[in-house]
């Protein structure tokens, strides 16, 4: 596996200090409106850098109601850790991790060397998020975390990550069809769209990064996780170095105790 830069574009920050007007201009609860907002937020992403394709992506975007239909039903974060593990099939997917390790034994190897990220990780992250990529997901990227950065719950969040799905267009990674997760998540470890951006890794060589590629998808997971701070070789446990480093991929206390869990086991910790 070849690693190449890791950064598509300069520091996401720029794009969350250009963004934070749009933020509080005109954010909406319900589709009326949507179309004025994506007018005033097409200069937003003018200045933030965005070119013809990815304006034109946002001009494309359609008002998603799955998409906060799902954003007001989050239930199974307040779970407990054991009924979160049954629903989310931890079982299964240790077993197939499991199984997928031992068939492939030097690829994550090669992953860990590099990344100094063990492999139960990253297929705990994996079977989590899209079931090994058996399902990444049904919703327009675009129109999914454009809709999340006009609503007013999170617009501030998700503004960022809007403009990084345009620049995304803008580079080929994806395009104003490509499906994702019903908040804008993509690929195979459903990366939201500024972290794609930042730290997305071209691992097959082949001069994209295409999350929808396995090669490439855990090579960037495995880039975010170093960047955040993984310190090889060191605990991932609840109360160890490297938690908080899984804290980093998702705010949820049961999904990052369920990943440290299901990472062990796959281990054989």
């Amino acid at each position: 596996m070849r690693r190449s830069p890791t950064r598509m574009i300069p520091v996401l920050a720029s794009l969350i200090c250009l963004a934070s007007p749009a933020a509080a201009a005109s954010c909406g609860n319900t589709a009326t409106g949507f179309e004025a907002w994506k007018a005033d937020f097409a200069k937003v992403a003018r200045k933030a850098g965005v070119k013809r394709r990815g304006l034109e992506a946002l001009a494309q975007a359609q008002y998603a109601t799955r998409t906060i239909a799902a954003d007001r039903n989050q239930k199974s974060f307040r779970y407990t850790l054991e009924k979160f593990l049954q629903v989310r099939g931890a079982e299964t997917i240790v077993a197939q991790a499991r199984r997928r390790k031992a068939a492939n034994p030097n690829y994550y190897a090669t992953l860990e060397r590099q990344y100094g990220v063990p492999a139960g990780i990253l297929l705990a992250i994996h079977g989590m998020e899209t079931a090994f990529g058996n399902f990444m997901g049904d919703s327009p990227v675009v129109s999914a975390i454009v809709t999340l950065a006009y609503d007013c719950r999170r617009s501030e969040f998700f503004i960022p990550h809007a403009l990084g799905a345009l620049t995304l267009v803008d580079q080929g990674s994806i395009t104003a069809a490509t499906l994702g997760a019903r908040h804008g998540e993509l690929g195979h470890t459903q990366f939201l769209p500024g972290n794609a951006l930042t730290y997305g890794v071209d691992a097959t060589g082949d001069g994209q990064v295409d999350f929808y590629n396995l090669t490439d998808a855990l090579a960037s997971t495995a880039n975010f996780l170093r960047a955040k701070g993984w310190k090889p070789g060191r605990g991932y446990a609840p109360g160890q170095p490297n938690f908080r480093v899984i804290e980093q991929w998702n705010a949820a206390s049961v999904y990052q105790q369920s990943i440290a869990l299901m990472a062990a086991r796959i281990d054989g910790n």
